[in-house]
């Protein structure tokens, strides 16, 4: 069986590795084992934090939205219980970018879906 050898490849992995650990404390940007390990664990975390970010925007533009139908009198879930019932295809999000930058067009919807109770 002939030798193998892992020269250019390991170097290569190494250089991705200790490249993307740049301005890691201590040996977690010097040492390839310590690097591996925080580099590993660092998209474990960027990983987790994509998920818990769409978590946090789903609550933030539930607040707006609720805070923008105080003027009308209207709950947050009373409001989404009468979008659905008129089958209006709005997501959280875009009403939330409506009620703080379109105001009036927000209005509109409110009092469109209001009407029909």
């Amino acid at each position: 069986m002939p030798r193998v050898k892992t020269g250019t490849k390991r170097v290569r992995r190494h250089k991705k590795v200790l490249s993307a650990t740049k301005g890691y404390k201590g040996t977690r940007s010097k040492l390839f084992k310590r690097a591996n390990e925080a580099y590993v664990r660092a998209g474990e975390h960027a990983f987790a934090g994509r998920r818990i970010k769409r978590r946090d925007l789903r609550s933030l533009w539930i607040l707006r939205i609720g805070a923008a139908l105080k003027p009308f009198d209207l709950k947050y879930s009373a409001f989404i219980a009468l979008l659905s019932k008129e089958k209006v295809l709005l997501n959280r999000k875009v009403l939330s970018e409506m009620a703080t930058n379109y105001p009036q067009v927000f209005e509109q919807v409110v009092k469109k879906v209001n009407l029909t109770k």
